[in-house]
């Protein structure tokens, strides 16, 4: 499964958004090396004043000292779960994705040993958890969320595992990796079956429109 996932990736070419002027930020998709597969996620500490009890993949803002997008995704993923950035191994990169507050994200997917000794920062973060593959690779969503961006429909799945509530943004990414990691037949823009959700409708927060993966909609919004 992780060897095909490995040829995916690196045949993809990614939607990049370099053209866009705007904050940067990057995300690590760790898989965890079992023998059935797992994705770890963290979820965002109580106390904080954004993103406050939101399940998401390691990640941050891009600082100056950065050397790339990638070095983010490491850095942050060290800071916030005490992930040693030489036990991952790079597999690639997926499109770049505009989040509600104007931030334009990168996210990286790695591999990763499992059983490893890693830590939540108490500061960002108060838990880490594992989802193994198969629950999204069976399509166990709970409901669809149905995001109008500028008048184009999202369809991000909805997934409930353990108390934890997978949706929006990071199952943006998550969709885009399952589609073109794996081959599996999900979606964004396509209506699926089962329970549907519907959000206010939004407008992008960019000055121009700019063209997703599938070179039809605006940009992808977070939750």
């Amino acid at each position: 499964m992780l060897e095909k996932l490995r040829k995916q990736l690196q045949q993809l070419t990614p939607q990049r958004l370099d053209h866009i002027v705007m904050p940067e930020a990057a995300v690590l998709l760790p898989i965890v090396e079992r023998p059935a597969p797992t994705l770890l996620f963290t979820r965002r500490a109580s106390h904080l004043s954004t993103h406050s009890g939101q399940v998401a993949f390691p990640g941050g803002k891009r600082e100056p000292f950065d050397s790339d997008l990638y070095a983010t995704a490491l850095r942050e993923a060290e800071e916030e779960i005490a992930l040693d950035p030489a036990l991952v191994q790079p597999l690639g990169r997926l499109s770049d994705v505009i989040s509600l507050h104007g931030i334009r994200v990168t996210p990286w997917v790695g591999i990763i040993p499992p059983d490893l000794p890693l830590m939540a920062d108490p500061g960002e973060l108060d838990a880490i958890f594992e989802v193994p593959l198969s629950h999204f690779l069976d399509d166990h969503r709970t409901h669809t969320d149905v995001i109008t961006v500028d008048g184009v429909a999202h369809y991000v799945p909805s997934y409930h595992v353990a108390g934890h509530v997978i949706w929006g943004l990071s199952a943006m990414m998550l969709v885009e990796l399952l589609a073109e990691g794996f081959g599996m037949p999900i979606d964004l823009y396509q209506r699926p079956q089962g329970p549907l959700r519907h959000h206010p409708e939004r407008k992008n927060r960019l000055s121009t429109s700019s063209t997703t993966a599938t070179g039809s909609a605006p940009s992808r919004s977070n939750q």
